[in-house]
């Protein structure tokens, strides 16, 4: 699944530079680019990461589950 859109990473890569090596989420951003653009995959990076195994004792990935609020709008008729 594609993970990072703004720079077309997929879990498959994240999990490729991790067994190649990459074990922190700086190093990631660096070989990959992810969360450099918008910012938005970065939650879903960390999980990958902690899914894979890499990072949890070095910087504390952990894998949490975050409740996101949503706002609901009304459309009112111009």
């Amino acid at each position: 699944m594609i993970v990072c859109v703004c720079k077309s990473v997929s879990d498959r890569k994240i999990r490729a530079a991790i067994a190649e090596g990459a074990d922190t989420f700086d190093e990631l951003q660096f070989e990959l680019g992810v969360a450099t653009c918008c910012g938005k995959c970065e939650e879903s990076v960390r999980d990958v990461m902690a899914q894979s195994g890499a990072c949890q004792s070095q910087c504390g990935v952990e894998h949490h589950v975050h409740a996101m609020p949503v706002t609901f709008y009304e459309r009112k008729a111009a």
